[in-house]
């Protein structure tokens, strides 16, 4: 994809789902990923993924330079949750942007957080992260994460310019380990990054996504 496609396209929600049926884990069980709590519920959910995207999160930091580490803040995220958050995006848009349609307020919102019925982050096939070093401090990527398009003045898009030179260089060095392992990026969002879900088949040219959405036990 040579421009960026968001996750309201009808070509993302085009893309069927040929569910494999691989489970959710949890993350900290495997010992070797940073998890920050920033994003904790009280079921957990969010220290979830499907089994395949967690290997593959472990073969990348492993090709990561001795002394920096991925940093895990969200995975698996709730239908019923990201509703809510689509939901309060969406209104925060339109107060913001009445003249809009609901079309541009869907698509506007979907630069941020995806529309329900497509989200990676339900089909447990989407991790929010970004790089630490070795005592597990943030390093600079030009916002903090989940920074909106408004807040972070268009930043917060991956290939943004107008961040400095170490940011820049540590989302490359982000995204040339998830590349490497087989994850796409969502292209609003530096610390997004997907495999098996429909953006991810859409971008690959597979025929078909591996995970669709999941139900656990949550309550907010």
């Amino acid at each position: 994809m040579s421009e960026i496609v968001l996750m309201s396209d009808p070509k993302v929600a085009a893309v069927p789902v040929a569910e494999c049926g691989e489970r959710l884990v949890d993350v900290r069980r495997s010992g070797s990923l940073l998890t920050d709590t920033r994003k904790q519920d009280r079921a957990d959910a969010f220290a979830h993924l499907r089994e395949g995207v967690l290997e593959r999160l472990l073969k990348a930091q492993e090709l990561l330079p001795q002394g920096l580490r991925l940093l895990f803040v969200e995975g698996y995220r709730p239908p019923a949750l990201q509703r809510t958050y689509f939901e309060e995006y969406a209104s925060q848009l339109r107060a913001g942007h009445s003249e809009w349609s609901d079309e541009q307020i869907h698509s506007a919102a979907s630069r941020y957080v995806s529309p329900p019925d497509i989200a990676p982050h339900s089909a447990g096939a989407a991790v929010d992260l970004t790089l630490a070093d070795a005592d597990g401090r943030e390093l600079d990527l030009g916002t903090r994460m989940n920074a909106s398009p408004e807040e972070s003045d268009g930043a917060c898009y991956t290939q943004a310019v107008d961040i400095s030179e170490e940011a820049r260089a540590n989302r490359q060095l982000l995204g040339s380990v998830l590349t490497a392992v087989g994850l796409v990026n969502y292209p609003t969002e530096w610390w997004h990054w997907s495999y098996g879900d429909r953006y991810w088949a859409l971008a690959t040219g597979e025929a078909a996504a591996l995970y669709g959405p999941k139900e656990i036990g949550w309550r907010p």
